[in-house]
């Protein structure tokens, strides 16, 4: 694989919260961001013309798995490839508990294995639970970020509505790092392509 300008881990929460509606309206935002235009736009814009992405799916302890494989994206075909590879991705990972620890330890694992060189590594969390299996969520995020990982989330708050609290406590770190939240699974699509834009352009705020 040709050298990229990031690489993006998406961590997506398949706990038992996260019922099969939800999980489907989780993948479909996914796949909907990655054929917007001005996300495409985002992908090539770097000096590299193009991302990695790599998707694994998370839920109790010892439960995560790599459900799409890094894929090189530098333009319109190879987004809208995997963005089909992600909405018919097969759940995985058996619903459980919310180890959110343990997922985000898998998802900073994913990064090491990238086949190829980037210059910046974010982990993209994904969830409506606050952790509660496993190794809390802050040193497994202390070590991403030492290691150069940004890490952000977004927090689903149909659920617990003071997630974002937990995200932003124990959670996001890193240069640029940031905590987004939605609602429910309804208003996901919509913040996910906010948060995937700014991934993608390593900025603060996106218009």
């Amino acid at each position: 694989m040709e050298k990229v300008d990031l690489a993006l881990c998406l961590a997506v929460d398949a706990s038992s919260s996260v019922d099969y509606d939800e999980f489907a309206l989780m993948l479909g935002g996914y796949a909907a961001a990655l054929r917007d235009d001005s996300v495409q736009g985002a992908i090539v814009a770097g000096p590299r013309r193009a991302v990695a992405i790599g998707l694994l799916m998370w839920s109790g302890r010892g439960a995560q798995a790599a459900a799409v494989p890094w894929t090189r994206i530098d333009g319109a075909e190879a987004a809208a490839a995997l963005a089909d590879a992600v909405a018919n991705a097969p759940r995985l990972v058996p619903a459980g508990a919310t180890a959110l620890g343990e997922g985000m330890a898998a998802g900073l694992a994913l990064l090491g294995r990238l086949p190829t060189e980037a210059t910046r590594l974010v982990l993209d969390v994904s969830g409506d639970g606050r952790n509660n299996q496993g190794r809390p969520p802050g040193p497994v995020r202390d070590i991403g970020v030492a290691a150069g990982v940004t890490i952000n989330a977004l927090a689903v708050l149909n659920e617990e509505p003071d997630l974002l609290d937990h995200y932003r406590a124990e959670v996001i770190g890193g240069p640029g790092s940031f905590a987004m939240h939605t609602p429910d699974y309804a208003a996901f699509t919509e913040a996910i392509r906010q948060k995937l834009l700014r991934e993608i352009i390593g900025q603060q705020l996106v218009a």
